[in-house]
């Protein structure tokens, strides 16, 4: 990572310069820690440019000239979702960065990290990845800057994009380059997309999808949703067919996403000679992702539950790929020799705790089935849902010498859980440290059927089964359900009966989620054109800081603060039924003296931020090259 250790190795030149906007952990939860060790395991020399100042080049050219290609991911994250929160408010900490430290990356930061190899090293192979690069390979709706974006090939300049979980991609691409062929000869790999240029033709026939020109696209809404719907139809690696969009005279070009790699595969994925700490040059400062992350081991990857607002299957596909069982115990036992270890796992499991071997049963139809969701509406017949492999990983896990406690803290899918009393017990007798969390996400019907979520009597009756066993475990154990605000298809009348059903209920949620549409996700396609990408039809969509205040407000009902949003909500929908002093009530007639203390507070700060914009000098707008020789002129146009 740094330019001493690579000539403490003696090498002259690294092979790969890969540059990540997260801080540097050599642990395969990090992308940079993960494709930099499948690379060295493949033969190649490897360099890691961590968090560089974008504002020059000069960090670009740390470690030469590399040989074969600049590997650029933003990271972990996309970039705007790490750097601002759903009301566009820059967030006050970066969890991958040390000490939590914010603005260590750019903005879009693919963009400006492939400028800047560019300018650094012309004539070097510029190779983008990572889940921002996979988000936005296509046109797609920005919520930031409330546009329609095109690909991200088109603003980076990159050569070739590789989406998706990166490991046979990139090992492939530095073959090729290094057995003296092109990048242009790594166009026929899967899960890859690039630009052609204006003079090159487009691929056509009848294994090809035509997308809505970006064009098209960004000044129509039904475009818009034409897009979404065959983009989304295109993910099963089984059957995909390659995508073509024309942005002007240039088209971008997707080929159909990798094949999921196997069991083996994955034990050697995971298995490399990771040293799990961060790199010495951070000098101690806590980085509060690895925090979180250091004691839990991931089982499998892949999510075939295929909810709408989520861009899990987006990059790391639908169809479940999980580590055999000896290679997660092997993994226990190196972490239980640790002697910081205080021998409690945190958490076994990946995007989903309960989808471990879980695969279709009738391969002749996985093959040819177009189905987005395994589970939604209602669970597929031929999907495999036993729950034994995973039950007895968990025994073995907990008693693995050095190991005291084995939580599962990944979300539960509960309507796989509930189909399986052996699993039941045994997490709810062993792996729960007391509170588990669930997602439900809403309780409306119709809300839930825009997320693809299963029927909320689903959480209810998962809920039952928690707390019998629980019972009968001799333990007092809690769920902690999350829910969504503001997400399409959600407007004040289904959050009021969200509200009311937590006050029957008895849930009073700490944290709350607002709907931010990432890109390329359906639930963004809905908040965009406000309407359903299957049938076309119109739905309520809270775009409005106002509107989205106010779902969130009725989220925590209970809270003195959101008293006066409550208020409003109920009445602009006619259920001043729910203000008084009844059982049912929501809030009292009478706002509590800490709502009023907290709507003076909130007054004072919006006065004094106001004031103080008017005071201040208008500033030009500033991109990630603040002191480029166009600004002086631009301003001075003004």
């Amino acid at each position: 990572m740094t330019r001493a250790e690579m000539d403490a190795r003696g090498w002259d030149q690294a092979d790969i310069v890969f540059v990540t906007g997260d801080a540097y952990i050599d642990h395969y939860s990090f992308a940079a820690a993960l494709l930099g060790r499948v690379l060295d395991k493949a033969g190649f020399r490897v360099a890691v440019l961590s968090q560089p100042n974008w504002r020059s080049a000069e960090p670009w050219r740390t470690f030469g000239r590399p040989r074969l290609f600049f590997a650029i991911s933003a990271g972990n994250m996309d970039s705007m979702i790490n750097h601002y929160t759903a009301n566009k408010k820059v967030r006050n900490d970066d969890a991958y960065s040390p000490g939590g430290q914010i603005g260590l990356r750019p903005d879009r930061a693919t963009i400006p990290y492939c400028q800047r190899a560019r300018e650094a090293f012309p004539g070097v192979p510029v190779i983008a990845g990572g889940v921002e690069a996979s988000l936005r390979r296509l046109a797609h709706y920005d919520y930031w800057s409330d546009t329609v974006r095109p690909s991200i090939l088109m603003d980076s300049k990159a050569d070739l994009l590789a989406y998706g979980m990166g490991e046979e991609s990139i090992v492939e691409i530095a073959q090729r380059l290094r057995d003296g062929k092109t990048v242009k000869d790594c166009r026929d790999l899967r899960g890859v997309a690039y630009a052609l240029g204006a003079s090159e033709r487009a691929p056509s026939g009848s294994d090809i999808v035509e997308l809505p020109s970006f064009e098209a696209v960004k000044s129509s809404k039904d475009d818009f949703l034409s897009m979404a719907r065959l983009v989304h139809r295109e993910t099963s690696p089984f059957n995909a067919k390659t995508v073509v969009q024309k942005h002007g005279a240039r088209a971008v070009v997707v080929t159909p996403p990798r094949l999921p790699v196997t069991q083996e595969q994955m034990d050697d994925y995971y298995g490399l000679s990771y040293t799990r700490r961060a790199h010495p040059s951070y000098a101690g400062a806590a980085i509060p992702a690895w925090e979180m992350i250091k004691d839990s081991v991931t089982i499998m990857r892949g999510c075939f539950g295929g909810c709408t607002f989520c861009s899990i299957t987006a990059h790391q596909g639908r169809t479940i790929q999980s580590r055999s069982e000896g290679s997660v115990l092997g993994e226990l036992e190196t972490i239980s020799s640790d002697p910081e270890f205080k021998g409690v796992i945190s958490d076994i499991g990946g995007p989903t705790a309960n989808m471990y071997q879980m695969r279709c049963t009738e391969p002749d139809i996985e093959k040819i089935c177009k189905r987005q969701s395994c589970v939604h509406p209602v669970v597929c017949k031929f999907l495999g849902t036993d729950h034994g492999p995973l039950v007895k990983l968990m025994r073995k896990a907990r008693e693995t010498p050095g190991i005291k406690k084995v939580f599962v803290a990944s979300g539960i899918r509960m309507d796989l859980a509930r189909l399986s009393p052996e699993y039941m017990k045994e997490l709810t007798a062993h792996h729960v440290s007391g509170r588990m969390k669930v997602a439900p996400e809403h309780a409306d019907p119709k809300v839930l059927e825009m997320m693809k979520k299963p029927r909320h009597d689903t959480f209810e009756d998962f809920a039952a089964k928690f707390n019998e066993e629980s019972k009968k475990a001799g333990k007092k154990q809690y769920l902690v359900p999350y829910f969504i605000a503001s997400h399409p298809g959600s407007d004040l009348k289904a959050m009021i009966e969200l509200a009311v059903f937590l006050k029957k209920n008895g849930y009073k949620p700490d944290q709350v989620q607002d709907f931010i549409p990432g890109p390329h996700d359906l639930a963004t396609a809905m908040y965009y054109t406000g309407r359903n990408p299957e049938t076309g039809l119109p739905m309520p969509v809270a775009k409005g800081l106002r509107d989205r205040r106010l779902q969130r407000a009725l989220l925590q009902f209970f809270k003195p603060e959101n008293y006066f949003e409550v208020r409003e909500a109920l009445l602009k929908t006619g259920r001043g039924d729910l203000i008084g002093a009844g059982c049912d009530a929501l809030i009292p007639t009478r706002p509590p003296k800490e709502a009023l203390l907290a709507r003076r507070a909130r007054s004072a700060k919006d006065f004094h931020e106001h004031t103080h914009a008017q005071d201040m000098p208008k500033s030009p707008k500033i991109g990630y090259r603040p002191n480029r020789s166009t600004w002086g002129r631009r301003e001075g146009k003004r």
